[in-house]
């Protein structure tokens, strides 16, 4: 993927997971009228909101780390081992930072 396209997907992540985090941050219960019956359902509602949040923050961060790698011309090389991560992994995936075996390595040991 050539730079000009990398930037022009990252950029364009970047700004709908900013239009998801104001949405997911904003307080979508106020002015609902529940009965204390419902409480659960707004546990449930809170902890699903928390979880989506912390994903698309943390997806957030791996876009600006591939758009500032894209501006210190290492964007498409691993993190890890230098080599090129494939053309196909970065199409699916344009923030990612390594290439699919050193990923895995990583999922691992955690």
């Amino acid at each position: 993927m050539d730079a000009a396209t990398a930037r022009m997907r990252l950029e364009s992540m970047l700004a709908e997971l900013d239009r998801s985090i104001r949405v997911l941050r904003g307080d979508p219960l106020t002015g609902w009228d529940r009965s204390p019956a419902d409480a659960g359902s707004v546990l449930t509602d809170t902890d699903r909101n928390q979880a989506m949040l912390e994903a698309a923050t943390a997806q957030r961060r791996a876009v600006v780390a591939a758009l500032t790698r894209l501006d210190e011309g290492v964007y498409g090389r691993c993190a890890d081992c230098g080599m090129s991560v494939p053309e196909g992994r970065l199409e699916a995936r344009p923030e990612a930072a390594r290439c699919v075996q050193c990923q895995a390595r990583r999922e691992r040991r955690r």
